[in-house]
């Protein structure tokens, strides 16, 4: 057998290596270093003298001090200790209230609080198993088809694993050698479209068939409000802001009702009350300040000082702020139509804000909002520039380690149990890149990376064809095989024909990532399936959990081809952000 024949050899022995069970990290080894000391294999050299214990140590080397897997072990951390120490079932309880009018809202509630709780852990397997004890049973009970309750639960149990900050993306960018930044950057847009998709597929379903999600009762979605707010709204104002003003600032006029709330529970809760108002200020006015004065600063800076033309022979410094002057007034009438349109949402909020309202505005802040702003500044700091990916895991594991010790639901043994987990997870991930970089670098000198480079390009095909083979290959793998092997082991073999056909990493990189969320989704080893077996009720069966996940396979494939069809929902924030 010639040389590039033993690598095609080593390629098909590990797909099946892997799927009869045997450990892939090990697995990769064993056979990097058999058919590497074949390779190397010379008749007058020592067996100990063969070059392959050399690769081994230069690759376990290079492995050691890969600066892009430091930030890994942190998210991780900050994961575990999520998961071990925060109120998901508070959260769910007020997401639940929230759209407590919305077909099918046990359903809505439970894909919002998967994808946002998988953002802040990152990990599928803790987010579907939580969701499985949380949600399940209360879907059941309330009449919901199974496959509907079954599907909304591993689907969105998988959104974390491709919204940033994420660990996926993290092992990509380092085996394909891209900027983990720019990919975060890609992936934002793309992993919230596939969540709005899920969720227009679920209230659509449940739509126009109404019998698979049955309407709450009214005893069901009774808000509990406590009884200063009662009384406090029959005193003052049926509008809860009013009366917590006239609380807060002029207590004296609601004559006998004076009493029923103290001035500093007034201005607390009227703090809460004004949440959404400056949130949304707080958005517009970094969005404002970024684009209007940051971004200026910044070209005003790397302009040298004196100079009249931009780049090596450019257009004058008028004639490009006179082609600049386009985005930037089409810029201005979005924010002007975005700040109208939210005011007018404000304004309709706070005038229907009863008491009902307001305790779930109250639920809301105290669950979603402070693992919000976690999670929106940890990827704010790495998109900004602000820290590193390395730094910015570090600010999430102790803001996770704030948010659970302020609940005062991590105790010593839970966080040993996260450490302990963190370590686990970290050396499995790590031992996968000393047996993927030791098995790649064999499979190339066998010659079996040329050798797929050679077959691709003799099939002459289009850079659409060729993104079709490639996508459509990986989706087959994820049948089979989890997305930690289909990147440490596949995505090394593409990398090198994307400059072929001119497809940017970055895109293709993305498609992969969503391309992935169906290997969690695709029998036989659709690991998500089989978490929310663990955890659901005896009569729910496997073939049930199938059936519901199969709809959400076609819906990653549908925003694939939205995001083949338009490539700036994954380029424009990268582009933008740090140019091309």
């Amino acid at each position: 057998m010639t040389d590039p024949g033993l690598g095609l050899l080593m390629l098909g022995l590990i797909v099946v290596a892997i799927m009869m069970g045997f450990p892939t990290a090990f697995t990769l080894m064993g056979l990097g270093i058999f058919f590497g000391f074949y390779a190397f294999y010379n008749p007058a050299e020592a067996l100990i003298d063969n070059k392959i214990f050399d690769l081994m140590v230069q690759r376990t080397y290079g492995a050691m001090t890969n600066d892009v897997l430091i930030s890994i072990p942190l998210f991780v951390l900050m994961g575990y200790v999520m998961e071990r120490g925060a109120l998901v079932d508070k959260m769910f309880y007020a997401v639940q209230l929230a759209f407590r009018r919305v077909p099918a809202s046990l359903a809505v509630a439970t894909l919002i609080v998967s994808t946002f709780w998988g953002i802040a852990s990152g990990l599928v397997g803790a987010v579907v198993v939580l969701m499985g004890v949380i949600a399940m049973n209360p879907m059941l009970k309330a009449g919901y088809d199974t496959r509907l309750a079954a599907g909304v639960i591993t689907a969105g149990g998988t959104l974390g694993i491709l919204i940033p900050p994420s660990v996926m993306i993290i092992v990509y960018a380092a085996v394909a050698g891209q900027s983990v930044v720019k990919l975060y950057a890609a992936a934002i847009f793309p992993g919230f479209f596939l969540a709005l998709l899920y969720l227009v597929y679920i209230i659509g379903w449940a739509t126009l068939q109404p019998k698979v999600a049955p309407k709450l009762s009214a005893e069901e979605t009774k808000i509990p409000v406590e009884d200063w707010m009662v009384r406090l709204q029959a005193a003052a104002s049926n509008n809860m802001l009013v009366g917590l003003v006239r609380a807060s600032f002029a207590p004296g006029g609601l004559g006998p009702a004076a009493g029923l709330i103290s001035r500093a529970k007034a201005f607390k809760n009227l703090a809460t009350a004004l949440v959404p108002f400056l949130m949304t200020s707080a958005i517009l006015g970094a969005v404002w300040w970024y684009v209007t004065i940051y971004q200026t600063a910044k070209r005003d800076d790397s302009a040298p000082e004196g100079l009249e033309q931009l780049g090596g022979g450019g257009a004058p410094v008028e004639a490009v702020s006179a082609s600049a002057s386009g985005p930037a007034e089409a810029f201005y009438w979005s924010f002007a139509v975005t700040a109208a349109l939210s005011l007018v949402v404000l304004a309709r909020y706070y005038g229907r804000m009863n008491a009902e309202r307001f305790e779930v505005l109250k639920l809301l802040s105290s669950s979603v909002m402070p693992l919000g702003i976690l999670s929106f500044l940890v990827l704010a700091v790495i998109l900004f520039g602000i820290t590193t990916a390395t730094e910015s895991a570090a600010v999430g594991a102790a803001g996770a380690f704030l948010l659970a010790l302020q609940a005062r639901t991590l105790n010593w043994k839970r966080t040993k149990e996260a450490v302990f987990l963190t370590a686990k997870t970290t050396a499995m991930i790590c031992w996968l890149f000393i047996g993927s970089a030791l098995f790649s670098a064999v499979f190339a000198l066998l010659g079996g990376q040329a050798l797929v480079e050679q077959w691709v390009l003799s099939l002459g095909l289009t850079p659409l064809q060729f993104m079709i083979l490639s996508q459509a290959i990986i989706f087959i793998l994820g049948w089979p095989l989890e997305w930690t092997e289909i990147i440490i082991i596949f995505v090394p073999i593409f990398m090198p024909l994307l400059s072929h056909f001119g497809i940017d990493p970055i895109l293709w990189g993305v498609l992969v990532f969503v391309n992935l969320q169906a290997a969690f989704l695709s029998p036989p080893v659709a690991m998500s399936a089989f978490y929310l077996k663990g955890v659901s009720p005896p009569h729910v069966t496997i073939n049930q959990i199938f059936a519901g996940m199969m709809p959400y396979m076609l819906i990653v494939i549908l925003c694939m081809i939205f995001m083949y069809i338009w490539p700036g929902m994954v380029l424009w924030l990268p582009t933008y952000l740090y140019g091309a």
